[in-house]
Formats: structure tokens, sequence, C-alpha cells
């Protein structure tokens, strides 16, 4: 998976797909399913030393991977997390979620969006990349369940904005008397 990661990297860098999101200094991140770390050096670049990055990933080869380039690179604001779904970061915590080339490997993916919006701050975003699903498959699945609104898509992501909690009333049988 790392030489094909790099491979990819090397043909398209993941720097480019960064200013596609929007990423700005100052931003916290959260790379979900973060991998082998391909974006981790591009983000800290883009939100600058002051803020963190945090790099999360079920896969505690994925997150030593993420340490090692952290320690090589020198980069002092990447945190990793080592979880399958719940990331322990605060409500309304992050500016950016990078949601790419993992959706489609998610074993609770409504789980997921519901953490995702959770951490996510007011008009956040949501940024989705996967190759393995179809355009109309992303945005039916992330945002039927009123979580995240569909804002733009680029030439690699798909950008999604963090709507208000949506509400669910149970269906109630009314008698007529």
């Amino acid at each position: 998976m790392s030489l094909t990661c790099k491979l990819r990297d090397f043909f398209f860098p993941r720097i480019n797909i960064l200013r596609e999101v929007g990423i700005r200094p100052g931003f916290y991140v959260l790379d979900y399913g973060c991998g082998p770390g391909s974006y981790i050096v591009a983000t800290a670049e883009l939100v600058g030393e002051s803020r963190r990055i945090y790099a999360q990933d079920i896969h505690p080869l994925a997150i030593q991977m993420v340490k090692k380039i952290s320690f090589k690179r020198e980069l002092t604001n990447v945190e990793t997390i080592l979880s399958d779904c719940k990331a322990g970061l605060p409500d309304n915590s992050m500016d950016v979620i990078l949601l790419h080339n993992t959706y489609n490997d998610l074993g609770d993916p409504d789980g997921v969006l519901e953490e995702l919006h959770r951490v996510l701050k007011p008009g956040g975003i949501l940024s989705l990349s996967d190759h393995h699903m179809k355009e109309n498959q992303i945005l039916s699945k992330v945002t039927n369940k009123g979580l995240f609104k569909f804002y733009k898509k680029g030439k690699r992501t798909f950008t999604f904005l963090k709507e208000k909690k949506a509400f669910t009333i149970p269906n109630q049988s009314i008698r007529q008397t």
C-alpha cells in the first residue's frame, strides 16, 4: 500500500489536492483514515506550525508511519489517533476533515459521518475523495442523513459543509375520535 501511495503522490502531488480543499493557515485538520500519511507533510505546510493536524487510522502500522514522517520532517503539530470510529476530539473543533480514499472501506459509514459531524465546526469542510465510488453514490450517502450539504466538486474532491444536526420525529399514529 505504501509503495502504491508513493507512486500516486509522485504523479498527483497531495498539495494540489489540498489546495483544492481550501486549507489555509490557522486551520485545525483531521485526516480521517490517514493511511501511510500521504497528506501529512502538505497539510502541515498549509496550516502552519501554530495549528494541529490530527491523523486518525484503525491500523497501528499506518499510525507508526505517520509518526515516522512527523519525526523525520520535525513536524511538531501532528498528533495521531488510533481508532476505528471515535476521534476523541472536542465537539466543533475541526475546520477541515479529510476523508480521502477511505469512505468505501468503512464498516459503519453512518456512524463515522455522525462522528465527523460532531467534531467539525459549524460551516466546516468535509473533503471526500474516493475513486471506488461513483459521484451519485458519494453525493447521496454523504447528504442523505442531513448532516452535510454538498458545496462543490473539484477535479479530485467533493466538498461538503456541515449542516445543523437533523432531527427525526418518530412516526406517530393520529386517531380521530
